[in-house]
């Protein structure tokens, strides 16, 4: 329908010199990858406030958008919740698309060539991790990186999926957990007293007066221009810039790009405050009944820069038994693991229970698939959860006083008693997000929550959960949004009205 967007052919062009034998492969995969990324981006069309879209109606068995210029777009119906790449093409104005890239491009409204450009990156860097993938077979994995790299596409709604803008395609396929690489960390040396350290700091990380940072070794390339004089060898995580040290910890490292929509370094104030917010997630954990776990920060160091930092954390691994598996919840998706309906309801009820419980006690987490974590029996049943990564909870003071929890030191950005923000913190990652991914579909996903909901205790955050459209982020407002910074929202139908 298009000939091939710039950055297919870019990496089509560096494919070729560096790894010829995907090239045949990456070309086959291209048409999917577009139309899983138009797919994302046509939920964010149908659902987001995006201040260009004045008018959405249904019309033909489909979906008609009506833009602030006059002209008509027009697709299939939009299920938010639904995972597959559904969507293969739209038609603006008459004009069929099936590159989301060249449909923003030519939508031509306030910061589109700038997202139109992510857009690109992202097919080609999809159909990328595509073609490099493995046919894994139904054994599942044993290693607790194996499961992350089966993770192929990135996050399930955000049209950015897989947009690594500044990688070239060898350093993706050196450092995407898709193409599952050993990724060696430099280990740079910075004088202790330059450094603020929270935690403990392990004696093989140290050098005389020293502190050994690991550096990955993109942030050494492109931001430090300075390698280590040691090494690290780790697996990459599904964050790319958290790696798995066998043996060892999982370690978070500053990698100053932009990752889907943020860039990702570690602020000074989240070193500073990383061990009281790992205290106050075992105090959390503990008020669980043994259904969640919560990973501990073991140290955190940084030289007094967001570009030069890292964190050391307990790996999810430590909270099985043997013969269970740790899983993150946006690997459930993946092959090999339990799909029925019962096995979901079961996943669902654990997940709610544990998230609308600490809700109450006065904490929203943000469990979407990556930072949530199931522990399966050997047979695939879910019996617990972990969660890692807490810098981006919300905590409500009021609430924590009410049922007798002192108010940890926390930075402020944290704290909020707004219902409607903690809300938006939970449900938006654990219901729109993670369970959402799981389920695959609005109407699965309405189906799954239905008995759950009913068999939980009432409080009001569960009659909202019940009764009021779901909030999310607005995920492409944000990336057409240069002057505003922090989350934006959007609501999305409740999946009960499905049922």
């Amino acid at each position: 329908m298009h000939p091939p967007a710039t950055a297919e052919a870019e990496v089509a062009d560096e494919l070729a010199a560096v790894r010829p034998g995907l090239l045949s492969r990456y070309t086959a995969g291209l048409s999917g990858a577009r139309a899983a990324v138009l797919t994302r981006l046509w939920r964010a069309l149908a659902y987001e406030p995006l201040p260009w879209i004045t008018g959405r109606e249904s019309a033909r068995g489909g979906l008609v958008l009506r833009l602030g210029d006059g002209r008509r777009l027009y697709g299939p119906d939009a299920d938010p919740y639904r995972t597959d790449a559904y969507v293969t093409a739209v038609r603006l104005h008459g004009t069929p698309y099936d590159d989301p890239a060249r449909l923003m491009t030519d939508l031509a409204v306030p910061h589109s060539a700038g997202l139109a450009a992510e857009l690109g990156h992202s097919a080609a860097s999809m159909a990328l991790s595509r073609a490099g993938r493995e046919n894994h077979p139904d054994e599942w994995p044993e290693s607790e990186w194996g499961w992350e790299q089966r993770v192929v596409d990135g996050h399930p709604f955000h049209p950015n999926c897989r947009s690594r803008p500044g990688f070239s395609v060898a350093e993706q396929l050196a450092y995407g957990p898709e193409h599952g690489p050993v990724v060696e960390l430099g280990l740079l040396p910075v004088p202790a007293g330059e450094c603020l350290l929270t935690g403990a700091w392990p004696a093989e990380l140290r050098y005389g007066g020293r502190l050994l940072l690991p550096v990955h070794p993109w942030q050494a390339a492109h931001v430090l221009k300075r390698h280590g004089e040691a090494t690290l060898a780790a697996h990459p995580l599904m964050s790319l810039r958290t790696l798995a040290v066998p043996g060892g910890p999982q370690v978070k490292t500053a990698l100053s790009a932009r990752l889907t929509s943020s860039v990702r370094d570690i602020s000074v104030a989240s070193v500073a405050a990383s061990d009281t917010l790992s205290a106050f997630g075992q105090a959390l954990a503990a008020r669980t009944d043994g259904l969640l776990h919560v990973t501990r920060t073991l140290g955190a160091a940084t030289a007094h820069s967001p570009d030069l930092a890292a964190v050391l954390r307990e790996p999810p691994g430590a909270y099985a038994a043997p013969g269970e598996h740790v899983v993150p919840v946006a690997a459930v998706a993946t092959t090999g693991l339990p799909r029925s309906p019962g096995w979901l309801e079961r996943f669902a009820r654990l997940c709610l229970t544990v998230g609308l419980g600490l809700l109450e006690l006065g904490v929203a987490l943000e469990a979407h698939g990556q930072n949530l974590l199931v522990v399966l029996s050997a047979s695939g049943e879910p019996l617990r959860l972990v969660y890692r990564d807490l810098a981006d909870i919300r905590v409500s003071p009021a609430r924590l006083a009410r049922h007798g929890t002192p108010v940890p030191e926390l930075p402020a950005r944290m704290f909020t008693d707004d219902p409607a923000a903690l809300r938006r913190k939970l449900f938006g990652s654990l219901v729109a997000g993670a369970l959402a991914g799981a389920a695959g579909s609005g109407p699965v996903l309405g189906a799954v929550l239905e008995p759950v909901l009913g068999e939980l205790p009432s409080t009001p955050d569960l009659v909202a959960l019940r009764e009021e459209r779901l909030p999310v982020k607005a995920l492409t407002l944000m990336r057409m949004s240069r002057e505003r910074s922090g989350d934006l929202w959007a609501e999305l139908p409740n999946p009960l009205s499905w049922r």
